[in-house]
């Protein structure tokens, strides 16, 4: 019994030593950032910039691997059943986690007990952009011809339950008004239709309204930003051109399965933080489109998930919004 005993305290010592030395090695292996989407859009984008980092400062490679599809289910659950050691990320859109539980009766993931939060990376505030030929010139305008004939204006979102349907939803609520949606299967195919006049409106990235606006193809009425942005000071904010307290964006971050040793998580957190603190990049990477960092501790995170998974549900119930 006691030789019996003693082995199994030896090979629980010997646990925590690979354990330990598999924390302080990191990354020991290749790491895998997965990305549930196809290459181009943003999170690809942050997931290339990440590899980059880790395989310059870390002596490792890092590779993405893109995984569409689902409404990002099949990403999510490719890396909740990965190995917790640090080789698998996952660069994840806020509706993977506060969004996707309430739009489906059943998930191949758990939300909270399947991932380990490891930081914030961007948000991204959206644009109110419309058809030229639409008769107004803000918001204010909209609204009240939105309240004139309610129903009647459309408005084009990239999925239902995409922060694009959901921000417009928000919209609706709060300054009640009744709009009626047209669900596209992308950002893309809906701001074309908006650029041809086939649909009316839609909130998108201010990244990718900006050019469009700018060449004169679509009316930009507002930003969902909290305040006037730097880059943008003649450009008002929703909240105030007459809904006060709106915001509408999107935001990512990063996360490992469950159970990441500590040591590992901390490695990580301090390399995104380093990176997004950069000057350098924070000029050529962020600003240009329109990125705004938000790395921080997993711990900020964590409360940022729980804060904007009771605000999700609350509006898609209120909306009554389902997948089917």
């Amino acid at each position: 019994m006691i030789d019996r005993r003693r082995s199994l305290a030896a090979a629980a010592t010997l646990l925590i030593a690979v354990a330990s030395a598999g924390a302080q090695t990191f990354p020991a292996r290749p790491v895998t950032i997965v990305v549930p989407a196809s290459p181009g859009g943003v999170t690809d984008l942050l997931g290339r910039a990440l590899a980059r980092r880790f395989s310059e400062s870390a002596g490792q490679q890092a590779i993405v691997e893109n995984k569409p599809g689902a409404n990002n289910q099949i990403a999510a659950e490719y890396v909740a059943k990965a190995a917790p050691d640090g080789s698998t990320l996952f660069v994840g859109p806020e509706s993977t986690f506060v969004v996707n539980p309430f739009l489906y009766a059943r998930l191949p993931y758990d939300p909270v007990k399947d991932f380990t939060p490891i930081t914030g990376l961007v948000t991204i505030h959206h644009a109110l952009i419309t058809h030229p030929s639409l008769p107004v010139a803000s918001v204010r305008d909209l609204l009240d011809l939105a309240r004139k004939r309610p129903g009647e204006l459309n408005y084009g979102t990239y999925g239902i339950g995409s922060s694009g349907h959901l921000n417009m939803e928000v919209l609706q609520r709060d300054a009640h008004i009744k709009l009626t949606p047209v669900h596209y299967k992308g950002a893309s195919p809906a701001l074309t239709d908006v650029i041809a006049g086939h649909i009316q409106l839609m909130f998108i990235s201010l990244g990718t309204a900006a050019p469009q606006w700018k060449a004169g193809k679509v009316r930009m009425l507002a930003i969902g930003a909290p305040q006037r942005l730097a880059s943008l000071p003649d450009m008002p904010t929703i909240a105030e051109s007459g809904v006060p307290g709106f915001e509408a964006a999107s935001w990512f971050a990063l996360y490992g399965p469950a159970n990441m040793p500590p040591e590992v998580v901390a490695k990580v957190n301090r390399e995104v933080r380093a990176l997004f603190a950069d000057e350098d990049f924070r000029k050529s990477f962020l600003a240009p489109q329109f990125f705004e960092p938000i790395a921080d501790t997993p711990e900020k995170l964590a409360d940022y998930l729980k804060s904007e998974t009771a605000k999700w549900r609350q509006v898609i119930r209120d909306a009554n919004i389902k997948v089917e």
